[in-house]
């Protein structure tokens, strides 16, 4: 995905408010259209990222961890020796928000050549 004013990489996360809609299937399907191996997982977004070992599997987990930090908006991380599976729901809104794809689109980057 190139860089450019609307790439989702490029945007911070905003705080949701509790009882805010979820995204409409329309936007969902659209900036789920521009995420490679994204895909629909219990309500959410999710896609299974494997490496040649456990170290750097780890150090994507760390990575994952910085950019969630950063932030302040947290997948579900399921971790193996050689794969970690990442899960993005915003619970706030009980659904998906821009904010999962923003944060999905920033893990997607950190294998940009």
């Amino acid at each position: 995905m190139n860089a450019s004013a609307s790439d989702p990489a490029d945007k911070h996360c905003t705080p949701c408010q509790a009882g805010a809609p979820p995204l409409n299937e329309a936007r969902i399907q659209a900036l789920l259209g521009a995420l490679a191996g994204w895909g629909r997982q219990n309500g959410g977004i999710g896609k299974t990222f494997r490496f040649r070992d456990y170290h750097e599997t780890l150090a994507f987990v760390n990575a994952t961890a910085w950019i969630s930090h950063r932030e302040n908006h947290h997948p579900e991380l399921t971790v193996g020796y050689n794969q970690c599976a990442v899960h993005y729901v915003t619970h706030a809104v009980g659904g998906l928000s821009e904010n999962d794809f923003i944060c999905a689109a920033k893990i997607d980057r950190l294998f940009a050549p």
